[in-house]
């Protein structure tokens, strides 16, 4: 069920800066999942499978598997994150959060577009983030794509 966000009104476009911050955080926290996926994927290979040591990553089937299941792996971390709160961890740290254009939690469908148009906007050197800086409403590729907005959250009073 989408959530309808409060402090709507509070609320103003993201910078590039800031963006940045959080996809590096985030970044490091996908790596380090990553890193898990591998040691399973290799732990599988070798004690399931019974290969050698020298046959670890040698067939097509292990590289397309492994593959898959990293892309898979960072796709189920950002779309967790991007539909229930819309904030990722690197996000909450950076007071950033991704909202549809009405104010309401994205679908799994647009966590899915937004998640697929960021690997293109990185494959073309980060051209769909820097388009932040041209983009007068301070959108990039992902947000235009798909329907929504980065915003940064109002400070929570204390």
């Amino acid at each position: 069920m989408r959530r309808r966000f409060d402090q709507l009104d509070e609320v103003w476009p993201a910078g590039l800066g800031k963006r940045l911050g959080a996809m590096v955080y985030d970044g490091l926290l996908v790596l380090a999942i990553w890193i898990g996926i591998t040691t399973a994927h290799v732990a599988w290979v070798r004690l399931v499978l019974e290969l050698p040591p020298e046959s670890v990553g040698a067939g097509l089937a292990q590289v397309l598997s492994l593959r898959l299941a990293l892309a898979l792996s960072a796709y189920a971390f950002f779309a967790f994150f991007w539909t229930r709160g819309g904030m990722t961890l690197g996000m909450q740290a950076w007071r950033l959060r991704v909202q549809s254009d009405d104010g309401y939690s994205i679908t799994w469908t647009q966590s899915l577009v937004r998640y697929l148009v960021g690997w293109v906007s990185l494959a073309a050197f980060g051209l769909g983030y820097l388009w932040i800086l041209f983009d007068g409403q301070k959108r990039s590729w992902t947000d235009i794509a798909s329907g929504t907005r980065v915003v940064v959250v109002p400070k929570a009073d204390r």
